[in-house]
C-alpha cells in the first residue's frame, strides 16, 4: 500500500488524514451536492478508509439534508459520522463548475469531505476541527485554489494541521513541525475562543460577549461558527468568549466570565448544555449556520441587546422569545413541535413495554395476563415475586421469564402518559417543565383521562413553567427558579387544574373515543386504514406522516385484551409506512431498472432493508427527484395495505421495527400479505407512470442513460487522480 493510502500518521501527511489519491483538481462531478458527495465517498472507500461508499454517501447526504454545509467564499464541507468509516479521512475536490451546497453567497467550487468513524477519538476530531477553522481564512482557501497538483493540496493540509497534531499528540505528532508564523495552540483553545479585552482606554470598557456554538455532528460548523464570531467581535471592538460544544472535549466557560458578560450568543442546532448558567443575560440566538454566514450581524445584535432593557433574556434555563431557531414559527407550528417532541420521547417507553409484553406472551402464553383469585394471587407474576428460582412451581423457567417480561413491559407502558406530558412540557419550557409535566400526566392516569389528558396536562404544565420562568426576579433568586420555584408552582397549577377541573371531562371524552374506535368494523375500519395509509405515504416522514404515526403511538396506552383497536391502528400505520421504500426498491432493482439512474438503483438496494425496518424515509431520495410520480404511486399502495391490515384485524403491540418485531404482531401472515400487496401495487403504478407519464422536456425521458453517462464520466475523471 502506498503512503497515500496509509493510515499511519507519518505517511503522506502529518495527520494521516489525506493522500494524493483522495484529491481531485478541476473536476466536473455533477450538478448537485449529492453527486459530489457520492463521488468523494466512493473515493474514500477506494482507499480502504470506508467499508462502503454507498453507506458513507447516504450518511453524508442525510446530514446535508438537515442543513447545507456550504459556507461563504465558495467553500463546502460535507461531513458525517458513519459506521462504514474505518479511519478519520479528508477527501478534496476543486470543481470545474460550481455546485450548490446551501451557502448564502452562492455555489461552491472548493469541497472538503470529512468522514469520521462513529467512535473517532477526540484527537482526530481536534485535527478535523482545526481544518474546518482554516477554511474561513482567505489565505488558506486562496492557496487551495492556486494549487496545481494533488500533492500541493496534501502539503497545504499537512502544514495547516501539523501544529494542532503536535499539540494534541496524535500519532507521530512529535515529529511534525509547526509552520513558520504559526504557533501550536494549546489544547484548551480548541474549545474556548477568546478575544482579549483592551483595558488601556481610560474609563472605557469593552463589551463582553459569551457564546455557545454547536451543530448536530460537532465536527465542522461548531468550530467555524466560533471562529467567525470571534473575528466579528474583534472587528466590532468587543471581548468574545465562545464555548464550542462539539465532538472534541468541551471546556466550559469560566463562571466568572459569564458573570461579567453583557450579552450571550447561541449559534446552535441542538440543545445548549447547562443553559441555566446564562440565566438573566440578554440573548441573541440562531442556527449554527447563521454564526458562520452572518457573524457580524449576530455580534451587532448582541451589542444592541446588551444596552436594551427589553431584550430577550435567558430566564432560569427556560427558552424565551428569540432563543431558538424556531422563534418565527406561528402557534400551529409550535404546537405541532411540542406534541411531536412529547411523542418522540414517549416512544422508547412504548417500544420497550410493548415488545416486552409481546415477548411475555410468546414465552408464557396469554394466560399470564389473567389473575387467578380475587386477590390476584397464584398467577404467574405473583408466583415469580413470592418464590426464588429454586422453588418455583413446575411450569418451567421459560414460563416465569415470560411472566417477568410481561410485568416489566406493563410497568414500562405505565409511564406512557406521564412521559408524553413531561416531554411536551419540556419542549415548551425546557428542563424546568419536565417535573410539572410528569406530575400532570400521572394525574391524568389517576383520573382515567388517558393520552388526551396527558396531552392537555403537558401543554398546561409547559405553559405554566414557561410563564413563571419569564417573571422578573431578584438575582439571588434566579438560581432557585429552575430547580425549585418553577417546578413547584407549575405542578400546582397544571395538576390542580387536571384534578379539580379538566380531568373528569377529558376522561368522559376518552370513554367516548374508545367506544367509537371499538365500534369501527367492516367498511368504517377499512376507511380508517385507507386514510392512515394515505397519510403515511403523503410526505414520507414529514408532518402529515408524523401526525398519523403520533396518533397510532399515543393510542397504544389505551390498548388491552378487550380493546384491540389501538393495536390494529398501530399495525396499519406500520405496514403502510413500510410500503413506499419497499415499492421503490422493487421497481428500481427488479421491475424497471432502466427507468432509474444508477444512483437510484443503488438507493433501491438500501431501500429493501429500510422498508423492512419501517423507515419510510428510505423513499425520500426517489421522491425528491420525481415527486409527481413517486408520491402518488406510494400513496396508492400504502392505502391498499392500510385497508387490508384493518380489514384483517392485524394488531401490533410494537410502535416500530417493521418485520423484525414479528413476535409483537398479531396475525403476522396477514401483516406480511398486506405489505406485499401494497408494495406490488405501488411498484406497478410507479412503473406505469414512468413509462406513460413523461416529465417535462428539460428532464427528458433519458434519465437512466444520462445517469450512466455521468457515472462513466466520473470514473474517467477519477482515474488520473488515483494515478
Amino acid at each position: 500500500m502506498s503512503a497515500a493510502h496509509s493510515t499511519d500518521p507519518s505517511a503522506g501527511t502529518g495527520s494521516g488524514l489525506i493522500g494524493v489519491d483522495l484529491v481531485g483538481l478541476d473536476e466536473d462531478l455533477g450538478a448537485t451536492s449529492s453527486d459530489v458527495i457520492r463521488v468523494l465517498a466512493d473515493r474514500i472507500a477506494a482507499t480502504g478508509r470506508a467499508a462502503s461508499g454507498d453507506v458513507l454517501a447516504a450518511d453524508a447526504i442525510a446530514r446535508e439534508a438537515s442543513v447545507g454545509t456550504g459556507v461563504p467564499g465558495g467553500i463546502a464541507i460535507p461531513h458525517a459520522r458513519s459506521t462504514s468509516v474505518t479511519a478519520p479521512t479528508l477527501a478534496f475536490t476543486r470543481l470545474a463548475r460550481t455546485v450548490p451546497f446551501g451557502a448564502p453567497d452562492g455555489d461552491a467550487d472548493v469541497v472538503f469531505m470529512i468522514a469520521v468513524p462513529e467512535g473517532a477519538d477526540k484527537d482526530h476530531l481536534t485535527v478535523l476541527s482545526t481544518l474546518a477553522r482554516a477554511l474561513i481564512r482567505e489565505d488558506f482557501t486562496a492557496a487551495l485554489r492556486g494549487a496545481t497538483t494533488p500533492q500541493e493540496i496534501v502539503d497545504l493540509v499537512d502544514r495547516e494541521v501539523s501544529g494542532e497534531v503536535a499539540a494534541a499528540g496524535v500519532g507521530n505528532a512529535g515529529g511534525a513541525s509547526t509552520p513558520a508564523g504559526r504557533e501550536a495552540r494549546p489544547a484548551s483553545a480548541t474549545d474556548t475562543h477568546v478575544v482579549d479585552s483592551d483595558t488601556s482606554g481610560a474609563g472605557a470598557r469593552r463589551k463582553v460577549i459569551v457564546g455557545v456554538t454547536a451543530c448536530p455532528t460537532g465536527i465542522a460548523h461548531t468550530y467555524m461558527a466560533a471562529d467567525a464570531l470571534v473575528a466579528a467581535a474583534q472587528r466590532a471592538g468587543a471581548e468574545m468568549h465562545v464555548e464550542t460544544q462539539g465532538s472534541s472535549q468541551v471546556e466550559p466557560l469560566d463562571p466568572a466570565i459569564i458573570a461579567r458578560a453583557d450579552a450571550v450568543v447561541f449559534a446552535v442546532d441542538v440543545d445548549v448544555r447547562d443553559r441555566a448558567r446564562f440565566a438573566g443575560k440578554p440573548l441573541v440566538s440562531g442556527p449554527v449556520k447563521r454564526g458562520v454566514d452572518e457573524p457580524d450581524t449576530m455580534i451587532a445584535e448582541a451589542l444592541r441587546a446588551a444596552d436594551d432593557p427589553n431584550a430577550a433574556r435567558v430566564s432560569g434555563g427556560v427558552p424565551v422569545a428569540g432563543e431558538t431557531s424556531a422563534k418565527d414559527e406561528h402557534f400551529g407550528q409550535s404546537l405541532k413541535r411540542w406534541l411531536l417532541t412529547g411523542v418522540s420521547y414517549m416512544i422508547p417507553f412504548v417500544a420497550g413495554g410493548g415488545l416486552l409484553i409481546a415477548l411475555g406472551f410468546l414465552l408464557s402464553g396469554y394466560g399470564i395476563a389473567l389473575a387467578h383469585g380475587d386477590s390476584g394471587q397464584n398467577n404467574a407474576v405473583w408466583t415469580l415475586t413470592h418464590h426464588t428460582l429454586l422453588d418455583l412451581p413446575p411450569q418451567g423457567l421459560g414460563y416465569y421469564l415470560g411472566a417477568a417480561a410481561f410485568q416489566i413491559g406493563g410497568v414500562s407502558l405505565g409511564f406512557l402518559v406521564a412521559a408524553l406530558a413531561g416531554y411536551i412540557a419540556y419542549a415548551i419550557a425546557d428542563r424546568p417543565g419536565i417535573a410539572p409535566g410528569f406530575v400532570a400526566g400521572s394525574i391524568a392516569v389517576f383520573m382515567n383521562a388517558g393520552f388526551l389528558g396527558g396531552l392537555v396536562g403537558g401543554l398546561i404544565a409547559g405553559g405554566a413553567a414557561y410563564w413563571i420562568g419569564r417573571i422578573p426576579t431578584w438575582r439571588w433568586l434566579r438560581g432557585l427558579m429552575p430547580v425549585v420555584i418553577i417546578p413547584l408552582f407549575a405542578s400546582i397549577i397544571a395538576s390542580g387544574l387536571m384534578l379539580l377541573v379538566l380531568g373528569g371531562p377529558i376522561a368522559w371524552l376518552m370513554t367516548q373515543l374508545t367506544g367509537f374506535l371499538n365500534s369501527l368494523t367492516g367498511a368504517s375500519a377499512i376507511l380508517l386504514g385507507i386514510i392512515l395509509g394515505l397519510m403515511m405515504a403523503f410526505d414520507l416522514g414529514g408532518p402529515v406522516n408524523k401526525v398519523a404515526y403520533a396518533f397510532a403511538v399515543a393510542g397504544l396506552g389505551a390498548g388491552s385484551a378487550s380493546n384491540v383497536v389501538p393495536f390494529e391502528i398501530m399495525a396499519a400505520v406500520m405496514a403502510a409506512g413500510m410500503v413506499p421504500p419497499l415499492a421503490l426498491a422493487l421497481a428500481s432493482t427488479v421491475l424497471y431498472r432502466n427507468g432509474f439512474t444508477k444512483p437510484e438503483r443503488e438507493n433501491g438496494k438500501a431501500a429493501w432493508l429500510l422498508g423492512a425496518s419501517f423507515i419510510s424515509e428510505g423513499a425520500i431520495p426517489f421522491a425528491a427527484a420525481d415527486p409527481l410520480r413517486v408520491i402518488p404511486a406510494s400513496m396508492v399502495g400504502a392505502a391498499v395495505t392500510g385497508a387490508i391490515s384493518m380489514a384483517a384485524g392485524v394488531t401490533s403491540r410494537a410502535p416500530h421495527g417493521g418485520i423484525f418485531v414479528f413476535f409483537a404482531i398479531g396475525g403476522i401472515w396477514m401483516f406480511i400479505l398486506a405489505i406485499l400487496v401494497g408494495t406490488v401495487v405501488s411498484a406497478l403504478v410507479l412503473v406505469a407512470l414512468k413509462k406513460w407519464v413523461r416529465r417535462a422536456p428539460a428532464a427528458s425521458d433519458t434519465d437512466a442513460a444520462a445517469g450512466e453517462a455521468a457515472a462513466a464520466e466520473t470514473v474517467g475523471q477519477r482515474a488520473p487522480v488515483a494515478a
